[in-house]
């Protein structure tokens, strides 16, 4: 999906979401609903192959000991997730996510 096409399909969930909290705080929307709500606006978690895991390193100029630290994981997993033995999940693919929309920063 591109960038542009992204960023509009956020600007129409947040404003979704926004007119949403306004109908739940007024009583006309009830929590299970609001939950609704709140689980479209999360951000997408895709997986991410060996090759884009390591170009995303490499993008951020950092070796796998601290792209590890970053990411709270040890150096042994970034190696393995960038050879193909085992794949990120959980908590390090969302944080894998977000470096690859916003950069180390974002979770630095």
């Amino acid at each position: 999906m591109a960038a542009t096409k992204r960023k509009v399909e956020n600007s129409i969930l947040a404003s979704v979401h926004k007119t949403a909290a306004g109908l739940h705080k007024a009583g006309l929307v009830d929590k299970a609903t609001m939950r609704e709500f709140d689980v479209l606006c999360l951000t997408p978690v895709e997986a991410l192959t060996p090759d884009e895991i390591r170009a995303l390193r490499e993008r951020e100029q950092v070796s796998q000991h601290v792209f590890a630290h970053y990411l709270n994981v040890r150096k042994d997993a970034v190696s393995k997730w960038e050879r193909g033995e085992k794949r990120p999940d959980g908590p390090s693919l969302k944080l894998l996510n977000l470096v690859k929309a916003k950069g180390l920063e974002a979770i630095a």
